[in-house]
This record gives C-alpha cells, structure tokens and sequence, in this order.
C-alpha cells in the first residue's frame, strides 16, 4: 500500500494525536484517600462543573489540601486545566505538586522567561530612548515551548502558568502549520515537497538554526544521511537516520554524550518560535506593515513632524528587511497584528488559544489572581502610546499587548477559584461557595494572641529560642523593610540564624531561601509582604506579626488570615500579634479564626482523630526551573547608593569591583521593575564600564 505523502502525511499525523489525546486519561496516584472536607469538595465542585456552572470558589484554608481536592476533581472531570498562580514560585511547588499527582500525564509550566527585562521606552522630557534590554532563561523558555507542544498533541495535559499566560503569544494554527513530521519507512519531506533540501527548508522556517559544529536546544545539524534535530522543547535531541530520502530509524540520544536513549516510530517537530510564520503569511504581513508605514509616515509629514518620521522610516524599513531575509527580526512581537491578521484592537493570541474549548481554568490564591489579571493592561499602554506618537513603533505595536480581564472572561469557559479569603468579585459571580476547612490530617487553625508591643523584641527572641531548642522553624513579619533589616541584625548579632527575605530577591534564589528553611540551615525568617499566599513550610511554628495594629494593606483581614495561615500546618502552630490595640481587621481575622477552630475541632473529636503535624518531604521545586545559576550575584543586605563614577572606583581592588558590580546589577532589576528605565539605563552603562575596568585589571595582573 502507498505511503501517504505530503499534506496527507501532516493530516493524518494531526488525526493520530487526536486519537491518542482521546485515550489518554487523568489518573490521580496519592498515598492517601480523601479525608475532612475533601470528600465532599470533590463532589460538589465535580457536580458544578459537569453541571455546566461558570463560577466556583473552594474556600480551602491553609494546609487543608486544596491542591489534592482540585486533583480528584481534573480526574472527575477529565479536563484540560490552566491553573494560574500569583508569582512563580507559587506556580513552581503548585507544578512539582501536581507532577507527583499525575506522574502518568502531562504537568507543564508556562511564566515569564525573563530574569531581567527592561522593555523599550522613550522619554521625551529628556529626549531619551532607552532599547530593550533583557535577560532569558533558557530553561523557562523549553518548559513554555514544552507547554505548547504537550496542548497540541495531548488532552491529558495540565499547565500551571503566571499571569503570563495571558501576554500576546503566536497563533496556535500558524504554529502548528509549520510542524514537521517525520516516520520510519516514510520519504522525508515537508509538506509536498520530499527530500532532505525540503526538510532543512522547513526546519529553517521554523526558526531552527544549522549549526554543524555544536547541537544546541533550536538547533540542528548534517553530517552526511544523518540528520540531528535538538527540539526548541526537549532536554534530548533526536537521531534521524537516512536512506536516500527515506527515514530508515529515529533515535533520541542525549544532547550532550549523544548517547543512544530509545528507537522511536515518529518525530513530530514544533517550531522554535511561538512567532513562526511561513513564508505566504510573512510576505501578507510585510504588504501590511509597508502599508501602515506609509499612512504613519503621510501623518507625521503632514505634522510637520518630520525627525518622528525619519527615525520611524528607518526602523521599520530595517525590520521589514531582516523578517525578508531572516524571517525574524529583534522585537517581532511588535508585528504580531500583521503577521497574525488581526486588526486595530482585537484580541492578541494567547497560551489560552492553545487549549481546546472545553478546557478548566483554576486560579489559585484568588484574591490575588483577580485584580492581577485586571490590572495588565494598563500596566504598559501608556509606555507604548509614548513610543507610537514619538515614531519609535508604528500603531499596530499596541496590540501586542496582554488580554484585558473581559476579554480573559470571554475567553476561558468554567472557572474554579481557590482561596482561604475569596475577595468580593468571586463571592458575587460564583453560583457556589464550598469550603474545605477541616484538614485530612485533623490539624486545627493556630491559637492567635495579642500582645503589647512594649518589650516586643525581647518577648519574640524568647519565643524564637524555644521554638529552635524543638528543633522549629520561625516567621516574623514586619511592616517597613528598614525594620526587617533591622530585626534581622538584632537577631543575628543575639546569636539567631536568620535570614531577610526582601523584593530585591529573584525568584528562584527565592525558592532556595525556603527550602533552606525548611532543611534547618537557618531557624527564623524575616520578612514583609513575603509571607502571606501559598508557602508550604511544615516546620513552621512561630508566626509573629509586628504592629498587627496598623490599619493598612498589610495588615488588612484578608493579610492577617493568609499570615495567620502560615503556621497551620504544624501542630505546635501558634501566631503573636503584637499590638497596643484590637483593631477591626484584626477582631474580623480572630473571630474567623475561632469559627474554624471550633468546627475542626469538633470534627476531631467526633471522628477520634489525634492531629498530627505535616511530614512533607523538602521536594526541590528548582526541578521544575532548573535554571543555570553558576556566576549569578547574590545580593547581602545591600543599600541604595545612587549614581557613581566609574573613575572614583578605579583604584579599588578586583574583588571590590566584583562585589559593586553584583550590587549594581541587583539595583538596575528593581529600577527596571519599579518603570525607572532612565536610571536603569544609567546603571547598565556604568556596569558596562565596572565589566571593562575588571577586564583591564584580568589584564595586567
């Protein structure tokens, strides 16, 4: 029988993953069965969403297993799900969880790869242009290719994002045009063309670069029949064995020793960018981009605004050129309306285009995820409107922009929301509340007390040395970051192992910090906004909150349950307030608090249950990032120092040197995420200048 060749062999490619996607199913494998409120959770969030309800909320205290509930409920359901965390550690240990969960199917994880960014901006104040400059990790950006790759050819597939997840991403049907597909016994080819030039064409289409000498994720390379392709969202790279233009085997090997891992019967290759585009597509969206220049250029000439349209001329022609030649270009998601066909303001493609339709959303910790997603897109639309109305980017770069929160809501179907604290938007627009307040482990909420703030430091490094001597773990949570830097000194000059955990801190150094924690190499963490939603830290045991009686965000009802939370997870879990005064927030925290006490423990002794404190093993969420960390600057307490010279710093010591320029870098991330691009900028320069000094100092030494 006749080979099916071409576009027939590239549909029936599609058909097969259908197939497959259909049986493949959500299986939960956990230790445990479900116990406390789990049961009945389960039930009622399965029958909602079977039921065809738009919104739910499980109201799921701390350590009440929300993640395990939300489990049983996928594997009801057996629904694609999006679960959408605050930040990114929280979408890390939510991932590592559900990995452990279903071993058997796809977990994946989609946030920014950014570790560094400072987007392109212009100030006219001072007639300054400051470009893109950013920094991306390689591995985040595997996993988010890995993410699309598992939606496109399998249903079993969960994906735990960041509010990224609704920023401007390539059209799912353009990018799974451009797929290549290749079986043993089968012509290579692409398309109808067959031979190994059509497949190198395509492969060269896809954004994957030809590098003989060195195979590298996005890369591929020929030597003689023997074709190695590296996947833009593997960790190994494939083997393909040639026979004239047939595929004789296809072997993944290691990237690395090119060991031979196992024989496979079929290669489905996914693009290298989330921007690929063929070539028909690409020249429609050039004619589209020519034409709008030429309108924006007539605008401006008759403005009289004519150094606007010079520099707006001279951009886009360059652009225009390199997408001709390369088929790409630096910030080609500034084109993505043309190349996408979309028009003036219409909805951007995002990951959530890459789920079928009937696909689950869950955002966790709620009354965060919310207003996060509300409040994206204004967040740089003004930045841009500067850039447009200056000639550094033609109108259409302003849709390439993150979904506003309606059009979020007119794109996701059914909706879970999970909280300890529901805000008022979930409450009003969920057709049910269930809540999980009784632990599978008979756990009760922490006893909360309040005391005078007078001799508060003394009281809590008392405190803080009974919880050490029972081998416990402690958080402290202030209000300024001046008094954590200085509680932390306090504490450390009084023979305490503390540490600070501060904004300026990156997320996976963050990470590091409570799994440090949590295995006993330091016994106290200081903090102040940072110990609220989601950490997961059974050795806690100690949370004291520093003047509870301050009325503000953080120190809201809300704030307060979440910090009180914290240490529900031990047995020994007990919360200080400290405080001259009840305030409201704090009553509303304390009587909630009580209410589900009460209720635990009754059920405990209805049931005859002994709670027991959390035995969690210390998993490395790192797994799940497993960024390259070697030669990154780790900040130690340091303190803003505004601008510098570089020629007063040219007689200091090499070692000095490094130190300033780890400080630098750390200063010019917070100024490039507080919107300060100018005097990020400042900072990039001087550190340019610091790298040069320390390379003349390598020199002569």
């Amino acid at each position: 029988m006749e080979e099916p060749a071409g576009d027939q062999a590239d549909e029936q490619a599609e058909d097969q993953a259908e197939d497959q996607a259909e049986e493949q199913r959500f299986v939960v494998e956990a230790p445990f069965p479900p116990a406390g409120d789990q049961p009945k959770a389960i039930a009622e969030l399965s029958d909602g969403i079977l039921g065809g309800e738009r919104f739910q909320t499980l109201l799921g205290i701390t350590g009440s297993g929300k993640s395990a509930t939300l489990a049983w409920v996928i594997e009801q359901v057996q629904r694609p799900t999006l679960v959408i965390a605050p930040n990114k550690s929280l979408a890390a240990q939510l991932a590592n969880e559900f990995r452990a969960f279903f071993p058997n199917n796809r977990v994946e994880y989609f946030v920014s790869y950014y570790d560094y960014y400072q987007p392109e901006a212009y100030l006219p104040s001072s007639d300054t242009f400051i470009e893109k400059d950013s920094s991306v990790n390689d591995e985040i950006d595997r996993l988010r290719h890995s993410a699309t790759a598992a939606l496109l050819t399998r249903r079993d597939t969960i994906v735990v994002a960041s509010v990224s997840c609704i920023y401007g991403l390539g059209n799912p049907s353009m990018y799974k045009d451009q797929l290549l597909v290749l079986r043993v016994g089968e012509d290579l080819g692409a398309g109808d063309k067959v031979g190994q030039r059509a497949a190198l064409a395509r492969l060269v289409d896809m954004q994957y670069e030809r590098n003989d000498l060195v195979l590298g994720r996005g890369k591929f390379r020929v030597r003689g029949d023997t074709l190695e392709i590296h996947p833009a969202y593997e960790e190994t790279a494939v083997r393909v064995s040639l026979f004239g233009d047939e595929v004789e085997s296809i072997t993944e090997v290691d990237a690395l020793t090119g060991e031979h891992l196992r024989q496979l019967d079929e290669l489905v290759v996914f693009p290298a960018t989330h921007y690929a585009a063929d070539r028909v597509v690409l020249a429609r969206a050039m004619e589209r981009i020519q034409d709008e220049l030429q309108h924006r250029l007539a605008f401006f000439e008759g403005e009289q605004k004519l150094l606007e349209a010079q520099r707006l001329r001279m951009r886009t022609e360059h652009d225009l050129e390199m997408l001709s030649e390369l088929g790409f270009c630096n910030g080609v998601e500034n084109y993505s309306a043309p190349i996408d066909g979309r028009g003036p303001g219409e909805q951007p493609y995002t990951l959530l285009d890459y789920f079928p339709d009937d696909f689950l959303v869950v955002l966790d910790e709620s009354h965060v995820a919310v207003p996060q997603l509300n409040g994206q897109y204004h967040g740089d639309r003004s930045r841009k409107e500067t850039l447009i109305e200056h000639g550094f980017r033609l109108p259409s770069a302003a849709d390439n922009r993150p979904l506003r929160f309606e059009e979020f809501l007119e794109t996701v179907g059914q909706v879970v929301l999970l909280s300890a604290t529901p805000g008022q938007w979930e409450l009003d627009n969920s057709s049910r509340v269930v809540e999980q307040i009784v632990r599978p482990t008979g756990l009760i909420d922490p006893e909360v007390v309040v005391r005078p703030t007078r001799g508060q430091i003394d009281d809590l490094q008392g405190m803080i040395e009974e919880r050490v001597a029972a081998d416990q773990r402690g958080l402290v949570t202030t209000l300024t970051k001046k008094m954590a830097e200085e509680l932390t000194d306090y504490l450390l000059e009084h023979g305490v192992r503390v540490r600070y955990l501060h904004s300026d801190i990156d997320t996976v150094e963050r990470i590091e910090i409570l799994r440090d924690l949590r295995l006993g190499e330091f016994d106290v963490l200081v903090g102040i906004n940072l110990l609220r939603e989601g950490l997961d830290l059974p050795e806690v045991s100690l949370v004291a909150i520093l003047d509870a009686d301050k009325e503000g965000f953080l120190r809201s009802e809300t704030s307060l349950v979440q910090t009180i939370g914290r240490a529900a997870r031990n047995v020994d879990g007990q919360v200080v307030m400290y405080a001259d005064e009840v305030t409201a927030s704090m009553q509303r925290a304390l009587t909630e608090t009580n209410r589900r006490r009460a209720l635990q423990q009754a059920y405990n002794e209805e049931h005859g249950i002994d709670p027991q404190t959390v035995r969690k093993a210390v998993s490395d969420i790192l797994e799940v990032i497993r960024p390259d960390r070697e030669g990154a600057p780790v900040p130690k307490g340091r303190r803003r120092r505004g601008e510098r010279l570089v020629d007063e710093m040219s007689d200091l010591p090499r070692a000095d040197l490094e130190r300033l320029l780890g400080s630098l870098e750390e200063e010019m991330k917070e100024a490039a995420g507080d919107l300060r691009f100018e005097y990020a900028a400042r900072l990039r320069d001087e550190i340019s200048e610091l790298r040069r000094e320390l390379r003349d100092l390598a020199e002569h030494a």
